[in-house]
């Protein structure tokens, strides 16, 4: 499967990814700590945090540790959440503590194959932080990501 990245407008940036996993168990991968733990992030880093208070307001914060000690650490806070449909929330990269977050929303679609398509739809504080972290890396890391994810869900079961 591919995963796409665009930018369709101004400051927005969407991914799209369809796994071969039903709506329910793409949820549960995304939401619940013990799954997301087994998936996240970049191969050969150690996941160091992993807290869901998945409610309204309920906050989140996900991390990992690079080999040398470096911790790579994202939050936020859940704004809308309608159980395996839509997740509302916003983004924060901790090292950069001064920067206004990002605004995602994560769309769980089945298809009629019976797998999901995931879109992020997220709108950044400005184009140039956007892009600055599409340089940066991020695209490659969401591919390896999502990868990790469709692996991970072959194994989870219904």
């Amino acid at each position: 499967m591919i995963t796409l990245l665009t930018t369709p407008a101004d400051r927005e940036l969407v991914i799209t990814r369809t796994f071969d996993a039903p709506v329910r168990r793409l949820w549960e991968a995304w939401t619940r700590p013990e799954h997301v733990r087994a998936w996240y992030g970049a191969a050969g880093l150690t996941m160091s945090v992993c807290d869901i208070d998945l409610r309204p307001g309920g906050a989140w914060r996900w991390g990992q540790r690079t080999p040398d000690g470096q911790e790579i650490v994202f939050s936020g806070t859940y704004q809308e959440i309608l159980p395996a449909e839509r997740l509302v929330y916003t983004e924060r990269f901790e090292q950069m503590p001064d920067a206004a977050p990002v605004h995602v929303t994560l769309a769980f679609d089945a298809t009629p194959a019976g797998g999901t398509a995931l879109t992020s739809t997220s709108f950044w504080p400005s184009s140039e932080v956007r892009d600055q972290a599409l340089a940066a890396g991020m695209e490659t890391g969401v591919r390896e990501q999502y990868d990790r994810l469709a692996e991970y869900l072959k194994g989870m079961g219904d």
